[in-house]
Parts: structure tokens; sequence; C-alpha cells
């Protein structure tokens, strides 16, 4: 056998594993039905000190990473576990609290960055059972009761552990080199995990910085131990079952991907804080309520913490707020659990929408001034329309594709959300709002007119971005007959394997061997400017991620008035220059492209490192981060250049490298390929969906990176 046909047959074999390795589906569709579930942040020593330190309060950081914030020698901090003591500490309660709450699962810490483990391990003394006067297994008890008391039970394993020798030592992003060493001491912490508590719902991976092939191997791992068990993207390098949002971040836009969103009582601590000025309880009811209505609707999980204290009671004004959610949720759980995402493609003032198949779940958080809630595109005849929990009179009138409600009176969510049932025979769909219609005799799309479905990405956290993994369009013929589909790409999409679909149609198609267009542009009606260049600036790569005004290069880029920018005399196109950078660095690049009469489509290249975000008047053509950590990668992006002067904006980001690889190329093959598909035949003024995407791609979380494909249906 030759070497070439040996790493092709471990390199299926590895592909056919990660392919096994993914959950059923029905274990996705059970986890994306909790809806709501309780966080906890308890470890043992951070519990104990609650925040505090040498008698001081700590207020830098959060609470669960005193050690750090407090400076805190590792021995010193080592020998508190012997004051941990839990003696309130009661699983059935907290179990019978979760329920109570409405949540249907719950996600302890076995270990946070510290090292100290809340089970019984044989990697460590450092642990509860081996190390402190309790000497009960958390994990083990928490585990059993969640199974007694009809609850799924997930774990948060943090990635990088102060305590362990041969791991990074503490850095201030948390975002440390896991050693060879510390994945093998990883591994098998999660081995015991997966093989000693029963069944185990979720694995919350946190923080660090792995290599892909770690990520992948912690995956593997998982899945052959508990094949059902769902893995958070904070595993790294766009691994995982599941997108895990920023901490406390509620989006506002379409998910492609199972997600959740992570949730602290406070923004400034997970773990438990003694001094935490709480608040009005009140206020936190809402505030916890509306955020659970808006990672609902947009169909996500909402993950809420709750911090104990040391001695394992829990803060009575947590309990509480999650008492209260608790009795909403009885009275409206119709609304939320076996619920799937808003249908509407537009947001409302008034409030959010979950639905089922023939029917809408309408949370009203604001009561329109005029007391009328529109329904935009609603097709299906509504039966009935209620309140749920309420005897309140609700009219409504409807045409062919609106609906419009009339409020009573007597109407009131300020004190206690309402949720209006819309009950509909026979289901319903909604009409798009934003359709494409033929302009002579074709239509035209790309990622610009798309209605994106996005997911998070990411190497480590702090290299997290928006990807889109998915794009749709709603298209409409003003003429009947016959339409020629094409799809034109360049060499920056070339090889890739996509999705097409057209009205629920789906054709896997190959961007490779298509005819190449006959197209030269004029370069002689283009005059590229110098280049200009500011930073570096200590930023994440998500900092430019959407558009940027019109800028004027005699003014610092941001506030920071001793970073002006700098123009690039030397540089020559084609150069790659290394640019020093620390980590998590970032430096711009702008430059004044000025072009002739007419739209002149040019293409370049841009070279790049750790992550890059192009920009072309204030337009984003493309953002991406570097999987495979390659020295340097290179892009062509299409510029769509319009009369008069364009501006070219790059961002160029650096995760731990000590320079970050840039050039600009003008002088390349303006290639574009054109694939031909079979005609179509289009009614007039129907309405027919078109979708793109990846065709299994590596992960689900992969940002698709067709910046330049655009598809053409043309009448014949």
């Amino acid at each position: 056998m030759t070497r070439y046909k040996l790493i092709l047959i471990v390199f299926l074999v590895a592909a056919v594993q990660v392919l096994k390795a993914q959950p059923a589906a029905t274990s996705v569709k059970q986890w994306q039905d909790q809806k709501f579930s309780m966080f906890i942040h308890f470890g043992g020593i951070y519990s104990v000190l609650g925040g505090v330190w040498d008698g001081k309060q700590i207020s830098r950081g959060l609470s669960e990473q005193i050690q750090a914030h407090a400076g805190i020698y590792s021995d010193t901090y080592a020998n508190l576990a012997k004051n941990f003591n839990p003696v309130n500490w009661n699983a059935d309660s907290i179990a019978l609290l979760a329920k109570a709450a409405g949540m249907r699962s719950i996600v302890l810490t076995s270990k946070h960055h510290d090292g100290f483990c809340m089970f019984k391990t044989a990697t460590t003394d450092f642990n509860v059972v081996d190390a402190t006067p309790f000497k009960h297994d958390v994990v083990k008890e928490l585990a059993e009761a969640c199974k007694r008391h009809g609850l799924r039970f997930g774990l948060y394993f943090s990635l990088i552990d102060w305590h362990y020798p041969q791991a990074s030592p503490i850095s201030s992003h948390n975002s440390d080199y896991i050693t060879p060493e510390h994945h093998e001491y990883n591994k098998k912490q999660v081995t015991e995990l997966l093989t000693n508590y029963g069944t185990i719902s979720e694995l919350w991976f946190d923080m660090g910085s792995q290599s892909p092939e770690q990520s992948r191997e912690l995956y593997a791992l998982v899945h052959r131990l508990q094949p059902d068990c769902m893995v958070s993207s904070r595993l790294g390098n766009d691994q995982g079952d599941f997108a895990v949002m920023g901490d406390n971040q509620y989006p506002d836009y379409a998910i492609g991907t199972p997600w959740q969103s992570p949730a602290s009582f406070f923004d400034e601590t997970w773990g438990y804080r003694s001094w935490q000025v709480r608040g009005s309880e009140d206020d936190k009811y809402k505030e916890k309520l509306e955020s659970l209505i808006r990672v609902i609707s947009r169909g996500g999980n909402y993950l809420l913490n709750i911090g104990p204290k040391g001695d394992g009671s829990v803060v009575g004004f947590e309990k509480d707020v999650l008492l209260r959610i608790g009795t909403w949720l009885h009275k409206n759980a119709e609304a939320v659990y076996g619920t799937n995402a808003d249908p509407f493609f537009t947001s409302f003032k008034w409030g959010n929408v979950t639905s089922k198949s023939d029917k809408l779940y309408l949370f009203v958080t604001s009561v329109p001034a005029d007391g009328v809630i529109t329904l935009p595109g609603l097709e299906g005849k509504i039966k009935s329309v209620s309140v749920l929990g309420e005897d309140l009179p609700i009219t409504f009138k409807q045409t062919t594709d609106t609906a419009r409600l009339n409020l009573p009176a007597n109407f009131d969510s300020e004190k206690q959300i309402k949720v209006i049932a819309v009950d509909i025979a026979e289901g319903y769909k909604v009409r798009p709002v934003h359709i494409i219609s033929s302009s002579y005799d074709h239509i035209n799309l790309d990622e610009h007119n798309a209605y994106n479905y996005y997911s998070s990405s990411g190497i480590d956290y702090n290299s997290n971005y928006q990807s889109t993994v998915k794009q749709a369009w709603t298209i409409k013929a003003k003429h009947k007959g016959k339409y020629l589909p094409t799809i034109q790409y360049t060499d920056e999409e070339r090889g890739n394997v996509v999705d097409f679909s057209v009205d629920g149609v789906t054709t896997t198609l190959k961007l490779d061997s298509d005819r190449l267009m006959k197209y030269k542009p004029d370069t002689s009606k283009i005059k590229w400017g110098p280049l200009y260049i500011t930073g570096p600036y200590y930023s994440g790569l998500g900092g430019l991620n959407g558009s940027a005004d019109k800028i004027d290069i005699t003014k610092p880029y941001t506030k920071d008035a001793g970073m002006p920018w700098q123009r690039m005399d030397s540089y020559k196109n084609g150069q790659q220059v290394d640019l020093p950078a620390g980590m998590d660095n970032a430096y711009y690049v702008l430059q004044n492209i000025n072009a002739g009469p007419g739209i002149i489509y040019a293409q370049v290249k841009i070279t790049s490192g750790d992550g890059l975000i192009v920009l072309l008047n204030g337009r984003q053509l493309l953002i991406n981060n570097n999987p495979d950590k390659a020295t340097f990668v290179n892009h062509v992006i299409g510029l769509t250049l319009m009369p008069g002067n364009n501006q070219l904006l790059i961002k160029v980001f650096n995760n731990f490298k000590k320079t970050i690889p840039f050039a600009i190329t003008h002088s390349i093959p303006q290639r574009i390929y054109i694939k031909d598909l079979d005609p179509l035949m289009f009614d007039v003024n129907k309405l027919y969906p078109v979708s793109l995407k990846l065709h299994n791609p590596v992960s689900p979380h992969q940002t698709m990176k067709l910046p330049n494909l655009g598809i053409w249906f043309a009448k014949k």
C-alpha cells in the first residue's frame, strides 16, 4: 500500500468517525425543547470567599476568578479548600427549585478555572471529597437528584486549570494554550465525568485555546462515551453540537444551528459575591423573564445561572426571582415548551412570538398606543384569539395576508407579561417581507440581498465571530416562462460543494471545472491610491463586524490620538509585510480607489493571518478567521467599484502570534466561473424560496465564505 493511499484511508476513517460522533436528531430536538435551564456556579473555594480577600471587596473581574483578580498564591488558595464545608447544600432542594422555576435541566460547574473539582477524581486530590471536610461528591449528589426529579443533567468543564502544574499559568484573557500533558489530563477527567455519573445531557466546555486536533479529539471522546451528549461550541475550533452566545447576549437575528444564551443574574459575577448590590426584585424578575422570552422566540435555550453561597444555600433574592418566573411559566407553559421560533421576518415593538404548526403565541411586553397588534403577511384563517390563563376578549379582523388584533382597554402587560394565543385552522404561512422581483428579464441574488442565518464560529473565545451558515431569498417573476439559473463565482469559492435549493428542490453542486466568463476589467479606469495603516489596537476579531462610516485619514480612526493614520509610502503591490503584534491585536489598513465612469468589478487578493474583515464603502464583504492556524491565508475578494472615490477598509487580526502577515495584490487573474443549471418554469407573481448553504460542512458553525458568489435567473 502506498503512503498516499494510507493517508487517504486514515482521512476517510476519521471523517466517518466524526459523522458517527454527532448526536441523534431526536437527542438534539430533546435538548432544544428544554428552553429554560439552570446554570450553577458553585465551586468550593471561590464560593466561600464570596468576592472578598484579605478583608477587601475584590471588584475587579468575576468573583469565580478571584484567585487571579486578587493575586492569591496557588498554595495559599489551595489551602482554603479546608474551609469549604457547605452544610446547607441539598441536591434535592436545588433540583426542586429548578423544577419549580420551570427549568428542564441543570448544568453544574464540575471544575472552574481554579482547577478545584466538585467530584471525586483519581487525577488530583484537589477535589471536594479529598480536600475538604465536606467529603461529599457534589456532582454525584446532583446527578442523582436530577434523575429522581425528572430533570436532565449537564456539566460545565473548564479547559484551563490554574492548579495543574503543566498547564499555562494564569493569564488575563483565559484563552491559554492547552499543553499536550494538560490535554491528556482533561481527557482523563472528562472520561470520569461521562463514565461515573449516569446520563449527561450536555458538556459545557469553556475557555482555553486548543489546537484543532485537541478539540476534535475531545469532541469524539465525548460522543464515544455518551453518543447523545450535546457539546458546547466553546470547545473551540468550530467543534460542538450547539452554538453558545456571548455571556448575557440576546441575539436579534436568525440562527441556523441549535444554540444557547448563558445568562447571569448580575453582569459583574457568576459565582457568589457576598457584597453584590441586588437591587429591586421586581426589576430583576422582569429583566430575566423578558430575556428568556427573547431567547426562546429566536429558537434558542436560556441558561440562567445561580451562585450558591459557600455554605451551600441559595441566595434568597435569586430563589425568589426564579420562583416568580416559574409561576409565570406554569400559567403560560403552552407558549414556551414544544414551540418553534418566531416565523415572521420582522421584529415587533410590542413584544415577541413563538409558534407551533397551527398556533402563534404573542408575548406582549409593551402595549401599542392604539391598542392594535398587526401581524403582516399572515396567511391562514384564524379560528380564535385568547389570552392564556385569563378571560379577556380579543377581537380581530383579517384580510388575505394581514391580521389585526384589538386589545381591550384593560389589557395591561406592564406588571405581568400576557401571552395571546392565535389559533389558526389548518395551519398558516407567513409571507416574507423582503421579496426580490425580476428586473426586466432577470433576477440577481447575492449575499447582500440575502436573509442570513447565523451561528458562532471561533478558534477560541477571543476569536469568536458571527458566522453565516445559510443564505435564503424569496423571488417573484414578473413574466411567466422558462428561466435559466446560473451560479457565478471566483477562485475564492472554487472547490466548494454547496446545496442549492429552489422551491423545495435541492441540488448538490461542486463549484469546479465550469466555464469561464469572458471578462476583463478596464484597469486603466482604476487608480489605486496609497495604503494607510493604523494600529496595533487591542481588539477582538468581531470589533468591526458590520459597517463603517466614511473615514477621514487626517483624523485618528478611534479616540486614541496617539494612533493616527500613517501612509505606507514604501509599500508595493503584492508585497507581504509582517506587522508586529501582540495577542488579540489588530491593524486597520485603508485604501482609496478611484474608478472611472460606469460600475467596474475588479478582484484583489488579500493576505492575512488569524482573522480578516474586509469592507468596501462601509459594506462588509468578508469576515473570517484561520481555523487551521496556518501561517497565512489568502482570499480573493471581488470589488464592485462605483464611479468616483471608493474606500477599501481591511482589518487584520492576530490571536497568539508575534506578527500579522499582510498583503494586497491588485494584479491577479480576473477569473469568473459560470455554472449553468437546468432551466426552471416560473409562474407570474408566485413566490419561490431559494437557499444556499455548504454541503456537509466540517462544522455546523463554519462560515460559508462565498463572498463573490452570485446567482442569476435569466428569462429565456
